[in-house]
């Protein structure tokens, strides 16, 4: 990777990298390259199962996915400093205190005082959060999230590498991850299906596809915001779609046009008799052109413009068919709750709650990460 004082670029793949599950050799990416620069957000998107964790692991670290993934390429770091935050906790991170967590790195023994206040300011976090003996497992989704990240910032990464980090986390949370991923000055490389996120962060799209029923691998790089990604995708395929039309209208115009000569001639072939042996000859003749026009048509064929192929993803139903509903008046949930404390019994999260829903009424419970919504169900 070549650095300079004013810009520097993170290279993927100086080698075209290739990635091949072990045990059923599907190919996941092909002839994989991409650079990455200061100042680049860019986002992997791609259906479920396409390898897009995969390949964040291996960029962070490629004996990650060693036990699973062949590998065959080259990263060119540099003298960048990658912090990847992980789609799921570590399982041995979650049995960690907070306090425990942080202090396995040791550059948070050299951080001031200040300088840590500034980096829980920037999380809304209280100065003691880097102290507490609160297990990490126990945080909410929201609290995990800034928790990690916090260590990324302790750390002074300069590429973050972030695996969906939008997974469960509060709209405050959520409001406060755009804005560190919009204001990082250097590279952000993040997986997302979010959209909303998507369309407000990221400047570059890696779009990671498993198409003809998942036997070939294809990707694309590019460098535009995510709409205009989607736009310009949608409208180079209809343009594809129709030209693969129009050849093939041209096409069965042709073919019909070369069954009739074709026709023709077999049938004259046919009712030649042996006392006109110059018109046999000459209707041989034209067959024989006839059959070079069949190969030249063949190989203008190979070229005739394809249908575009697009991964569709797959559509599961559960459940009666689209024209049952339930009735309107009709309890589906009646809940009562006169309290809801934690385990200890020192903090109530919730009560005196009466929940009716009838009919096909949906509900959707809101707040904070930590408000335990979840345990009411």
């Amino acid at each position: 990777m070549a650095q300079t004082s004013k810009r520097r670029n993170f290279n993927v793949a100086d080698k075209k990298l290739n990635l091949t599950h072990k045990k059923d050799l599907r190919i996941i990416l092909n002839d994989f390259n991409l650079v990455l620069n200061d100042g680049d957000k860019a986002v992997i998107i791609g259906e479920e199962g396409n390898g897009k964790s995969t390949l964040m692991k291996w960029i962070y670290n490629p004996s990650l996915v060693e036990n699973y993934i062949e590998a065959d390429g080259e990263r060119i770091m540099g003298h960048e400093r990658l912090g990847y935050l992980p789609q799921e906790m570590l399982d041995e991170d979650k049995e960690k205190t907070i306090y425990e967590y942080f202090s396995e790195e040791e550059i948070f023994w050299e951080k001031t005082p200040k300088e840590l206040s500034v980096i829980v300011g920037k999380f809304g976090m209280k100065n003691d959060f880097f102290y507490s003996n609160q297990t990490m497992g126990s945080l909410s989704g929201g609290e995990k999230v800034k928790t990690q990240l916090m260590r990324l910032f302790i750390r002074d990464v300069s590429v973050l590498l972030l695996d969906e980090p939008s997974n469960d986390i509060d709209i405050a949370t959520l409001t406060l991850l755009e804005k560190i991923i919009n204001d990082w000055k250097h590279i952000v490389l993040f997986i997302s299906h979010d959209e909303t996120l998507i369309e407000r962060t990221a400047n570059m799209v890696i779009h990671i596809e498993q198409i003809i029923r998942k036997t070939k691998a294809r990707y694309t790089v590019a460098k535009l915001p995510y709409r205009r990604y989607v736009e310009e995708r949608l409208h180079k395929f209809e343009i594809q779609k129709q030209r693969a039309l129009s050849d093939r209208r041209e096409k069965k115009i042709r073919d019909e046009k070369y069954q009739r000569v074709m026709q023709s001639v077999q049938g004259a072939l046919r009712s030649c008799t042996r006392q006109a042996p110059s018109v046999a000859k000459n209707l041989k003749d034209k067959m024989h052109t006839v059959k070079a026009m069949e190969r030249r048509f063949e190989k203008e064929d190979e070229n005739m413009t394809q249908m575009p192929e697009q991964e569709e993803a797959i559509f599961v139903k559960l459940g009666g068919d689209e024209n049952s509903h339930i009735p309107a008046g009709k309890t589906v949930i009646e809940y009562e709750l006169s309290k809801l404390v934690t385990p200890d019994g020192k903090r109530i999260l919730a009560e005196g709650i009466h929940l009716k829903i009838k009919g096909s009424e949906k509900i959707c419970m809101i707040g904070a990460n930590g408000g335990q919504e979840k345990r009411l169900f």
